[in-house]
């Protein structure tokens, strides 16, 4: 993910929505131990800092240096840069060696990832058997603001990364060689709803962040064209005030396989 989140990393910090406490709970119960926590790809931390409430100390690592500089220091989280060049060793060492983790989450991030060094190196450190690694992702398909939405689908499309199908798919076809118990599965992730708070201005500068968005801003194209934010403020109605947004989201949890 380095390179992407780069030049919007403090709007990043500010702008990206915090995830239910209840997920963390949810998960920490899975865990029968709670001494270490690693999230990766941890951008600006907020998923970090929710786990800490349930373990120990959670290891929070990130291939760009940029958003970790704006992530909110908590005393159990140690914030790790590990670029591109780190080695899976490397990697493995600086989270406490083999058999180290009791939980592993990606939040939104797992898609950016080399997918066999990561799960390569989950298979190393996730305690076993009871260890637990968890992945999510969420949509910006508001039933709220639906034509809207499909708008700014449509005209983001040429400026996707390709890795970020993946999220499109609702990571129903993203690989997870983890054993399933019974919430969500490869293929088949659990279907969880995340509602958010927040004025029409917050929304779009939330959606700012998104990296397509972000791709076509820096080759001089603005993608919330004045006719996508025009159809935004009328299906949002009162434009000065808050209003309930329910974003759905898309979990897979396992366990390492016997």
């Amino acid at each position: 993910m380095a390179g992407v989140y780069d030049k919007k990393s403090e709007q990043y910090a500010q702008r990206r929505p915090n995830y239910p406490k209840e997920w963390f709970s949810m998960l920490a119960s899975l865990s029968p131990e709670h001494k270490v926590a690693w999230d990766a790809g941890t951008g600006s931390g907020q998923a970090a800092l929710s786990i800490a409430e349930h373990y120990d100390q959670v290891i929070a690592t990130d291939v760009s240096a940029a958003q970790l500089e704006h992530a909110a220091p908590h005393p159990k989280v140690l914030y790790l840069h590990t670029p591109i060049s780190t080695s899976e060793d490397e990697l493995v060492a600086m989270l406490g060696g083999d058999n180290s983790i009791d939980l592993i989450i990606s939040a939104t991030a797992v898609h950016w990832f080399d997918l066999p060094f990561f799960y390569s190196v989950v298979n190393r450190v996730l305690k076993k058997p009871h260890g637990i690694i968890a992945v999510w992702t969420y949509s910006y398909d508001i039933p709220n603001l639906k034509n809207a939405m499909k708008m700014v689908h449509e005209a983001w499309l040429p400026y996707r990364d390709p890795r970020t199908y993946l999220l499109l798919e609702k990571y129903k076809t993203l690989p997870f060689p983890f054993e399933s118990f019974g919430y969500g599965s490869e293929g088949s992730p659990m279907e969880l709803e995340m509602e958010i708070k927040m004025t029409l201005d917050e929304f779009v500068q939330s959606l700012k962040t998104a990296s397509p968005i972000v791709k076509a801003k820096e080759q001089g194209v603005e993608l919330l064209s004045d006719e996508i934010l025009k159809e935004m403020k009328r299906e949002w109605g009162d434009s000065t005030g808050s209003r309930k947004l329910v974003h759905l989201a898309y979990m897979l949890v396992g366990k390492p396989k016997s």
